[in-house]
Order: structure tokens, then sequence, then C-alpha cells
């Protein structure tokens, strides 16, 4: 019972330390989401071509994946220019230095994400078929599995009040 015990009070004390910025940017998950979003969009891709299950959309009416994807590439090439012009990391377990809250973060907290699960969502729309939408749904547990609980947790210590106020006024997806 004793090691027993010790051990536990040794998982409180470390879980009551307080987190330093050294200790967040260290806490990087090992795949990036980009490598999720290509993983997927290959596994839908395949997947309509393996797995013929059922198409569920047909032509004209699958052409509006084609809209999807054209306003996911626009709003992640926006947001990653942001990110650029004011010299932030694109990188989720890095420590933020500003907080954008112009342009695509205006509508999205996570723009990149909402981005690149409207490709996923455009490409399952245009080939129609029933097994492909299912990848979407998966990149979105995914990111707000892995990403986005350690991104807003960074936003929220290095920020503070200011971005507890955005957080209330703008949604985490759309």
């Amino acid at each position: 019972m004793g090691a027993f015990a010790s051990f536990d009070q040794s998982v409180r004390e470390f879980k009551s330390r307080p987190l330093h910025k050294n200790m967040l940017m260290k806490m990087k998950p090992r795949i990036m989401p980009p490598t999720y979003f290509i993983t997927f969009l290959v596994l839908l891709v395949c997947s309509h071509f393996i797995f013929p299950v059922k198409k569920i959309i047909f032509p004209p009416h699958n052409y509006v994946g084609i809209v999807l994807i054209l306003f996911g590439v626009i709003i992640n090439v926006w947001a990653d220019a942001l990110f650029k012009k004011n010299e932030i990391n694109v990188k989720p377990h890095e420590v933020p230095v500003k907080l954008l809250v112009s342009g695509p973060f205006r509508m999205s907290r996570h723009p990149m994400y909402l981005g690149m699960t409207s490709i996923l969502l455009g490409v399952a729309i245009l080939l129609g078929s029933l097994v492909t939408f299912i990848f979407p749904m998966i990149f979105v547990v995914v990111m707000e599995i892995v990403f986005i609980p350690l991104e807003e947790k960074n936003l929220e210590k290095n920020f503070g009040e200011k971005y507890l106020a955005y957080k209330k006024k703008v949604r985490r997806w759309i």
C-alpha cells in the first residue's frame, strides 16, 4: 500500500506544478496537422476506389464539393499569410507570441483546421461515395482531441483575459 500511496502523491505533485513556457514547448505532438490532413485525403480518395460501397451524391450535385475545396484552400492560404506577416510560427505545440483576431480569425478560432476540414468534405462530396465521409469526421475528432486543447491552453495562458474575451466572441470552428 505504501508504494502506491507514494506513487499517487508523486502524480498529484506533478499535476499541481504550474506549466511553464518551456514545458509547453516540449509537449509537442509527433505528427502535425498537415500530415493528418494529407493522410486522410489520400485515404479518402483511395477508399472511394478500393471500397466503392455506395455512391450517394451524383452529378451535378457533387460539384458543390468544388466550392468547399476552394473555400478551404482560400482560408488556409489567408490564415497562413497572416501568420507569416505577423511572424508567428504555425506549429500548434509552440507558445504563441501574438494573438491573431483579424482576417479568417474573426469567424473561426482555428481557420486552418476549418480549411482542411472543408477540403476533405469537398473532396468527399465531389467523389460522392458514402465511405469517403468518414475521413472529414475523423479529422475533426483528431484536431479536437490532439491539437485544439493544447493550443487553447497555451493561448489562454499567454493572453489571459484578452483571449477569453476573443473566445467568447468567436466560435471554435464556424
